[in-house]
């Protein structure tokens, strides 16, 4: 069956890539975006300029309305109720059935709220936030500046990037997680003591403890919220911001009678169980050639490479192509506190972990497998080190413990090696 016409449905990095990779790949074919926010954006700023209020939305848009205009994409803003994989209808819940020849599942995920007593119940009143939209980090700012008090739920790269921000407001931040250092499988121990360090070095208390329960404040703190931590103290706050991770967005899937497995189970082109159906970005989850099942990847990176991977598949399935672009080992980025910190590859993987301190203070971070092949690097303000970790991550180079430890050696010298 030939290719005319595609959907994508949903409008986050993913579902743009596809579209993107479409038009670059000349695919002259039908192509609809459903985005239910409508303009497609991106999000990393929600937790940093955009929330500090240095960007606003023009700025962070993957394009402006006009590019849509311009390249024939059929921008449609709504939610879709049902896909139906055999015919390719769409439909939208308040609006048209669509019908295409391929669909594809850019659906991300929703913010996880934990099962404590009185999270949800203080999330309907509007003092218990999460983070995912653009009306999310409006919701936010808005209670952030001096005299606010914010307490933050995980310390993971979304509540440490915007604990950092909001401490930037002048808000009073604690921030609150189990885990003492978050971030380790990660990064690794060593920048993830750094980085979870930073939190207090720049005004942020900091509590080791899990949330047992949050209610109502009581009238003498002056604070919304009450919230009971597991060591037996209690944190007042004005607002709270719940970042322990995301929910894949399946139900279109399940129903569709999709496989679904802890995200939509794709194959390497990101194919469904279903010939007429695609998922990218958060929402798929691998299952390899020999048949193992990936655990899903929630990064940035990933969701614009899936993104175009899909994009290249369908236009191999549309006419002649190069076919499926390969997809990189996973990479990420953050930043908190004036630092950048980026990662590659898997720093929880088997073998070792050897560390380059620049200036006194643990700035690199390589994971190393047995036989001394790099399978992982993090690091704090040393973007060339991950640059040159991805190259000898993708070549399988063997290095030598001590010239990756040692701040003197080039890191560029160890690409020459085999």
């Amino acid at each position: 069956m030939s290719v005319e016409s595609v959907i994508v449905v949903g409008g986050g990095p993913a579902g743009f890539a596809v579209v993107q990779r479409l038009r670059r790949g000349f695919f002259d074919g039908t192509v609809t975006l459903i985005a239910s926010e409508g303009v497609p954006y991106d999000r990393p700023p929600l937790s940093k300029e955009y929330l500090a209020g240095t960007t606003d939305v023009e700025a962070i848009r993957f394009e402006p309305a006009e590019w849509f205009a311009e390249h024939e994409v059929d921008l449609v803003t709504g939610d879709v109720s049902s896909v139906e994989p055999d015919t390719g209808e769409v439909r939208l819940a308040d609006g048209p059935t669509l019908r295409a020849d391929r669909v594809v599942f850019a659906t991300g995920g929703a913010a996880a709220l934990p099962p404590i007593p009185g999270v949800e119940q203080s999330h309907d009143a509007g003092t218990v936030l999460t983070l995912r939209s653009l009306d999310d980090a409006d919701a936010l700012r808005a209670r952030l500046g001096p005299g606010r008090r914010l307490a933050v739920v995980g310390g993971g790269l979304i509540g440490a990037e915007v604990a950092s921000t909001a401490a930037g407001t002048g808000t009073e931040v604690v921030l609150i997680d189990p885990v003492d250092p978050p971030l380790v499988a990660a990064v690794g121990p060593e920048l993830a003591r750094r980085l979870h360090d930073m939190h207090a070095a720049h005004g942020v208390e900091v509590r080791t403890a899990a949330v047992a329960q949050v209610e109502a404040g009581e009238e003498a703190t002056g604070r919304a919220l009450r919230i009971h931590l597991d060591d037996g103290s209690e944190v007042a706050a004005d607002t709270a911001l719940i970042g322990v991770g995301m929910v894949p967005r399946t139900a279109l899937a399940v129903a569709a009678g999709l496989e679904v497995d802890g995200g939509i189970v794709v194959d390497e082109t990101f194919r469904t169980s279903h010939q007429r159906i695609y998922a990218v970005g958060d929402v798929a989850r691998l299952r390899t050639d020999d048949g193992e099942l990936q655990p899903r990847a929630e990064h940035w990176e990933h969701a614009v490479l899936s993104g175009g991977a899909a994009g290249a598949a369908l236009l191999a399935e549309a006419g002649p192509s190069a076919g499926p672009e390969p997809i990189e080992s996973p990479w990420f980025w953050s930043d908190r506190h004036g630092v950048h910190l980026e990662a590659v590859g898997s720093m929880a993987a088997p073998g070792r972990t050897i560390t380059r301190e620049i200036d006194g203070a643990p700035a690199v971070a390589f994971r190393v497998d047995e036989t001394s092949r790099v399978i992982g690097c993090a690091a704090i303000d040393a973007s060339q080190a991950v640059r040159v970790a991805r190259r000898l991550i993708a070549r399988g180079t063997v290095v030598d413990a001590d010239d990756l430890a040692d701040p003197d050696v080039p890191l560029k010298q160890l690409m020459r090696r085999r």
